[in-house]
């Protein structure tokens, strides 16, 4: 299907890819992973034309239909939601944008002179139109948007007035919508809910076509993929299995590698002493000259190169009061949407609280209230005694200096500290080497999501309140974060998409709705209870 033969890719000095090989069948689904700056990006222009590589050959088949979401969307405006969504349909999608010009030229009192005319192309537009299933198209359009979280109202309005995280979601839609023999898909779960994840998950599950993508979420992966393609030091290696399946593997080949290159270099060293002992001797000179050169021809082992995650371990917060937050009959209300009508729940000392509900359901603005950054229209929100909160949502990110280096933030941060101790914090999350000198204005949002994070977590507070923490980060970060969190003795409450995060961490589940529920038990007890994921999702 799809092919890359002995591959040679190079940006200045940076090799991305040496003689590397890999072929997409058709109907597999392949998870892409690497380190970031491995090339994955690379591998998905390729395919689409956008590159070439330097050496060897990208093969995909003339006819074939590639469908590529990234992470960059392009400018939105001037249409509904819907005809966003219906751009990305082929023949289908052109024709059902030709049928809303012609639509609007029938109603315009400036063109009657046309009228036969634009009639007469009407008809044809629209015979072929519904020959091809084009009105099936707007039914399955509107049921993608509505699988990714839109509601009616924001279907049929104006794509202009979207966030860019939503317009992230209209661009996934028009590439499902295009149904192409093979899919690119480069992280498709952020900024998506955990509701549109899982109707996504269904969705790339029971799609017949190819499948390449990457993914921070193991879950996800898990789900969809059956092989898993690394790029590893300019090689593409492939393992059949899923992502937890390619981990053990790993591990397994890494310690293989390790033993071999010991091997290899207990036998090296040993060839070396008999040709230092004996290059002075002229009776072992010949046997000497051929040890030498067998040395030569020999392929060396390279040890293999270990992805380091450093530990974070976190100070011991002062202890708080047992109450941390009551919140007491509130009513909050945006113009005629009725978020909360008389809503009250306590959160005690100790607990972890998961606060689930669809999109709308108002589990941000629960936070905001909780952290002051938002007040209810009547009701209360009191906090407790002693109290050190740490807030962090996406708005976190602006208090960060874009003039200052990540090392010189938390230098001013922190002055009391040590240049190692703050080096440790920052390789914590991900900051290694030179890393630590790059200025904030340059990083992605990952990257200032990882530095937001170390900065509140590193003097941390008793009561953690996180809207969508894990948004950006990378999977050995995240991982990092339950771990460590795992170990945090304070209270949270937090809103995740993301169900390692959820499984590991949360203690008590509140789903938001028409009415809330409380339960008492982990969010595991919660699926097992209620039968779903997330409220109004199957299992």
């Amino acid at each position: 299907m799809i092919y890359f033969s002995g591959i040679h890719k190079q940006y200045g000095k940076q090799l991305i890819f040496v003689d590397a090989s890999f072929q997409l069948n058709p109907g597999e689904k392949v998870g892409l992973v690497g380190p970031n700056g491995s090339g994955k990006t690379t591998l998905f222009r390729m395919v689409v034309g956008e590159e070439e590589p330097d050496e060897g050959e990208v093969s995909v088949p003339k006819k074939m239909t590639v469908g590529y979401f990234r992470q960059d969307v392009e400018e939105m405006k001037g249409r509904s939601v819907l005809d966003e969504a219906i751009a990305g349909s082929g023949r289908a999608g052109d024709l059902h944008h030709e049928l809303e010009d012609l639509q609007k030229a029938m109603e315009d009192p400036a063109r009657t002179d046309e009228m036969d005319k634009i009639l007469d192309r009407f008809g044809h537009v629209q015979e072929e139109y519904e020959h091809l299933g084009g009105y099936a198209l707007e039914a399955q359009a509107r049921e993608v948007l509505q699988g990714l979280g839109f509601q009616d109202d924001q279907i049929d309005g104006d794509v202009g007035a979207l966030s860019g995280g939503w317009k992230m979601r209209v661009a996934l839609a028009r590439v499902l919508l295009g149904r192409p023999q093979v899919l690119l898909m480069d992280e498709p779960t952020n900024h998506l809910d955990i509701e549109s994840i899982i109707w996504l998950e269904q969705f790339l599950k029971s799609y017949e076509g190819a499948l390449l993508m990457t993914s921070h979420d193991r879950e996800f992966m898990n789900r969809i993929v059956s092989k898993i393609a690394e790029i590893d030091q300019g090689e593409i290696i492939a393992y059949t299995g899923d992502y937890d399946f390619y981990e053990r593997e790993r591990a397994i080949r890494e310690t293989n590698q390790q033993a071999a290159f010991a091997r290899q270099q207990s036998m090296l060293a040993k060839e070396q002493r008999f040709i230092d002992r004996f290059k002075t001797h002229a009776a072992k000179a010949g046997q000497v000259q051929s040890r030498i050169k067998a040395l030569d021809k020999i392929e060396k082992i390279e040890l293999p190169k270990k992805r380091h995650i450093v530990k974070f371990d976190f100070r011991v917060p002062p202890r708080s009061g047992d109450q941390v937050a009551v919140i007491e009959d509130v009513h909050k209300s945006y113009g005629s949407r009725v978020i909360y009508d008389g809503f009250s729940m306590t959160i005690r000392r100790g607990e972890r609280w998961a606060v689930m509900g669809r999109n709308g359901a108002g589990k941000t603005t629960l936070l905001k209230m909780i952290a002051g950054a938002s007040e209810p229209d009547s009701g209360s929100v009191t906090l407790g005694a002693s109290l050190n909160m740490g807030y962090f949502a996406q708005q976190s990110l602006d208090v960060l200096d874009p003039d200052l280096t990540v090392i010189e933030q938390l230098q001013r941060d922190f002055p009391q500290d040590g240049l190692g101790s703050l080096r440790s914090l920052a390789g914590a999350f991900q900051f290694s080497g030179d890393d630590v000198d790059k200025k904030i204005r340059s990083l992605s949002g990952g990257e200032k999501s990882r530095l937001a994070m170390a900065r509140m977590l590193y003097d941390p507070p008793n009561f953690l309140v996180l809207d969508e923490p894990t948004n950006h980060l990378d999977l050995a970060t995240k991982e990092m974060l339950v771990e460590a969190l795992k170990e945090f003795q304070g209270t949270m409450i937090f809103v995740s998409h993301d169900r390692t995060f959820l499984r590991g961490l949360a203690s008590r589940v509140l789903e938001l709705g028409a009415e809330p529920h409380f339960y008492p038990g982990s969010y595991v007890e919660y699926v097992q209870a209620t039968g779903h994921e997330a409220p109004g999702i199957s299992s």
